[in-house]
């Protein structure tokens, strides 16, 4: 063989070498998870275009980095800032399957709240579209989600490092307050055109956050977050604490009998974030920290800088 054949050869061998990475390269396979109404979902790739239906599932797919990702969210959404101005698919009237499927999802990711999950979970089925039912009744079932998130997202060493440093912060509060004496709480989530009062409860988020802040509950409402002000007043707790604005919450004490409250005389009435508080996903975890600091004023929790991702 001259050497120009050889040469020839071994330049295509050499070729071939090089891209054999690439024609060889691992396929992505199928992930299946099972979400909180025991559905097995599977995708077959990574999504890239996600629909998140609520805030908490957006917060939760951004803080995993994919921000990005996400095409459409509902009329709620106000955070993060990256994602706002995305294509809207529901609001106060209902979310729109056509909406849903004009972004063309590969992942639709719903709550079972005013009434999204009926309205979406069997077309997305039908369309052969994998639809992700979450809930967050507790602390630990944020974490659980942001895991099941990165699974099924492609980034499941994101989503256990995120969780990890997530669990890590509630470990410590724990330790701070641990054996400190609980102050009993009301929380006021918000007001009702009868007059009624929303307030955090047991076995939901918000009142696993109030116990993991070191605080225990005045009044027990059962499964109803409804209570009248007559029942908050006759709870007298040490500390109110009120999820809104200032100018709500002094409106709210200045009425007959808030004033010779335990908490509004000792200067326990704080108002808390909203949005940290009401909304399940990463936010929460400072809300918790914030909430261990009123309740405990003697207790500094520091809070470490958020990983990136």
């Amino acid at each position: 063989m001259s050497k120009a054949g050889s040469a020839l050869i071994a330049t295509v061998l050499a070729l071939m070498g090089t891209l054999a990475p690439m024609s060889t390269r691992a396929v992505a396979e199928p992930v299946t998870v099972r979400d909180a109404f025991g559905r097995e979902v599977t995708v077959a790739a990574p999504p890239q275009r996600i629909v998140t239906i609520f805030a908490s599932n957006t917060e939760m797919v951004a803080a995993l980095g994919l921000a990005g990702r996400i095409v459409g969210i509902e009329a709620y959404t106000r955070f993060p800032p990256e994602v706002l101005g995305k294509p809207l698919v529901g609001g106060r009237l209902g979310f729109s399957v056509d909406a849903v499927v004009e972004r063309k999802p590969d992942l639709v990711v719903v709550t079972p709240a005013r009434q999204a999950a009926n309205q979406l979970v069997e077309p997305m089925e039908r369309l052969d579209i994998p639809v992700l039912v979450l809930l967050h009744r507790r602390m630990t079932e944020i974490l659980d989600n942001i895991r099941l998130l990165g699974k099924i997202c492609g980034v499941a060493e994101r989503g256990a490092a995120l969780a990890a440093e997530l669990q890590g912060r509630l470990d410590k509060v724990r330790r701070e307050v641990e054996g400190k004496p609980q102050p009993s709480v009301v929380m006021i989530t918000g007001r009702l055109g009868n007059g009624l009062l929303l307030i955090a409860r047991p076995g939901t988020y918000t009142g696993d956050a109030v116990l993991t802040a070191g605080g225990r509950f005045a009044l027990d409402s059962g499964a109803i977050a409804q209570v009248s002000p007559e029942a908050i007043l006759k709870a007298d707790p040490d500390v109110l604490l009120f999820a809104g604005s200032d100018k709500d919450m002094k409106e709210l004490i200045v009425r007959p009998g808030w004033a010779d409250m335990r908490a509004v005389r000792a200067g326990r009435a704080h108002t808390v974030n909203r949005a940290e508080l009401l909304i399940p996903g990463p936010r929460t975890f400072a809300g918790v920290e914030k909430l261990a600091a009123i309740l405990h004023p003697s207790v500094v929790i520091p809070r470490p800088p958020v990983a990136k991702q």
